[in-house]
């Protein structure tokens, strides 16, 4: 028996964080320390994702403690479609998990991966975050929309008639939401030390959109050459610890 892996499965704690009324199913990993890192998972995933595991596997070696969250629609929340994973959601759920992790610690920091880093940007670009780790960043979600809407041949006039247009690829057009992310361009004002791993074969973040990126907020960028968007390899995944172990 892995004794190892069996004390670490014990050191995670399943607890309800509140935004008013709204659930948010979260897992507070290892014990609680003065140091925590709130971690935001990518599109169809959830807050045990491997990647969140490996985090704080990691995290917990070097003291932290970390908080890991459902965004709507995934994980435990992923038949409530009453409340759906769109930018007014997400952000509203991110600023309520930061209030709560900052009653239990002095020290946040921050890990989101793909989509959730889009999200990240946009509800906590003026809070106080020490350290901030990025797992192939969305950071440009208005020009990813524009292209599904040029790929099926959707206008922009006809998206503002219908509201909604489903696609084939199990993605839904929402007019709302391609509103709110033209309204809200990302940008922040963290006075934070910023380190980003991207896949030179990601098909989501075009190369010179995460260099320009980094560029402008002066972020660490670690290039995996043939890495994907997502990291689900045995390489890909020992890659991804190895640069946990030098930017935490």
């Amino acid at each position: 028996m892995d004794t190892s892996r069996l004390y670490f499965d014990v050191m995670k704690r399943k607890l309800v964080v509140y935004n008013d009324s709204i659930e948010i199913p979260a897992v507070l990993w290892g014990d609680l320390s003065d140091k925590l890192i709130i971690a935001v998972h990518g599109d169809m995933s959830n807050k045990e994702d491997k990647v969140i595991e490996l985090l704080a596997e990691s995290a917990i070696s070097k003291n932290y403690s970390v908080l890991s969250f459902d965004l709507p629609e995934n994980g435990d929340r992923r038949d409530n479609h009453h409340y759906e994973c769109n930018p007014l959601n997400c952000v509203s759920d991110l600023r309520a998990v930061y209030s709560y992790a900052s009653v239990l610690c002095t020290e946040i920091n921050l890990f989101a991966c793909s989509m959730g880093a889009y999200f990240s940007l946009l509800a906590l670009h003026e809070s106080s975050i020490r350290r901030v780790l990025f797992l192939s960043p969305i950071v440009n979600m208005e020009r990813i929309i524009k292209g599904m809407m040029e790929e099926f041949g959707v206008a922009e006039e006809r998206l503002e008639h219908e509201q909604r247009i489903p696609l084939p690829i199990g993605k839904t057009l929402d007019w709302s939401y391609y509103t709110y992310v033209k309204q809200h361009p990302v940008h922040f004002n963290l006075n934070s030390s910023i380190a980003i791993l991207y896949g030179s074969k990601d098909t989501f973040s075009p190369r010179e959109e995460i260099e320009a990126f980094s560029c402008q907020y002066k972020a660490s960028l670690t290039l995996l050459s043939e890495g994907e968007h997502y990291f689900a390899s045995d390489e890909q995944l020992n890659f991804y610890k190895r640069w946990l172990d030098i930017n935490l």
